[in-house]
C-alpha cells in the first residue's frame, strides 16, 4: 500500500533524524556533499589568474596571507610580468617591491624567480602537470602542487590547508596529525563524483562558515550531519 504524504513526510523525518545519531559514514558523506553540491555548484578558488603560471604564482604568494590580498598584488604585477620570462626580466628586487604588501614576502619573491628559471630550463617555459616536477619547483610543496593539479588540470586531489584540516577533523570527516594523514583519509572516503570540486567546497566552508574560532553553526548546510561536539547556538 503506497504511504500518504502524512506517512512519507513521517518516513523522512525518521530517515533523517537515523542519519543525525549515526556516526560519520558513507551515507552521511554523501549526503554532506550532495548539499555542498546543491549549494554551489561550480566552486573554485577565488585567486585571480588567466594562465597556469599565473596561478602558481598567486598559490605561492597565498602561503599563510589572504587571498585578498594576493589579488589585489597580482591585479599590479600580472600585467606588468605574468610569464617567467617577463617575471626574470623584471628581476627580484623589482618582484619584491609589487608584492612587498604579503606576509613573507621575500622569500616568496626569491623562490619565484627560481622557480621561473627552472620552469625555462627544464619545462620551456610551461607549468608541468605532474606532482613530482611541480613539488621540484622552488616554492611548491605538495599543497600547492595539489592545488595547481586540481584547479587548473581538473585532478581529483586535496590540497590540505589550514581550513580543510580544521574542517574535516571538527566535521567528523577524517582524523590526523599532518596534512597528509587527513588527504589520504578524504580522497578515500568521499565519493568519486564529489572529489574534483571536495578541494574548493571544504575550503569555503572553513572560510567563511565553520571558522575557526567561532563556527557559524546557525547558518551551516551540514550543521546536521557535523559531529562537532560544541556547536554554537547563535
Amino acid at each position: 500500500m503506497p504511504l500518504n504524504w502524512f506517512g512519507k513526510e513521517l518516513y523522512y523525518t525518521i530517515a533523517q533524524l537515523l542519519l543525525f545519531f549515526t556516526p560519520m559514514n558513507a551515507k552521511k558523506i554523501y549526503e554532506i556533499f550532495s548539499r555542498f553540491k546543491k549549494a554551489n555548484p561550480a566552486p573554485t578558488t577565488e585567486l585571480n589568474y588567466h594562465s597556469p603560471f599565473e596561478l602558481l604564482v598567486a598559490v605561492i604568494l597565498s602561503a599563510q596571507a589572504t587571498d585578498t590580498s594576493v589579488n589585489k598584488a597580482t591585479k599590479i604585477l600580472f600585467p606588468i610580468a605574468n610569464t617567467p620570462e617577463k617575471i626574470l626580466a623584471l628581476g627580484e628586487e623589482k618582484l619584491k617591491s609589487y608584492v612587498k604588501s604579503i606576509g613573507l614576502y621575500k622569500t616568496k619573491s626569491s623562490n619565484i624567480i627560481k622557480m621561473s628559471s627552472l620552469l625555462i630550463t627544464k619545462h620551456h617555459g610551461q607549468v608541468p602537470d605532474d606532482r613530482e616536477a611541480l613539488e621540484e619547483l622552488p616554492g611548491v610543496g605538495r599543497k600547492t602542487a595539489n592545488v595547481i593539479l586540481n584547479t587548473y588540470f581538473g585532478e581529483p586531489v586535496i590540497a590540505v590547508d589550514t581550513h580543510i584540516f580544521r574542517v574535516a577533523q571538527r566535521i567528523g570527516l577524517a582524523k590526523g596529525n599532518t596534512p597528509l594523514e587527513i588527504e589520504k583519509q578524504l580522497v578515500k572516503k568521499i565519493p568519486k563524483e564529489f572529489l574534483h570540486d571536495a578541494h574548493h567546497w571544504l575550503i569555503l566552508h572553513g572560510r567563511y562558515v565553520c571558522v575557526a574560532r567561532k563556527p557559524k553553526c546557525p547558518e551551516c548546510l551540514i550543521r546536521d550531519l557535523c559531529e562537532f561536539p560544541d556547536k554554537t547556538l547563535c
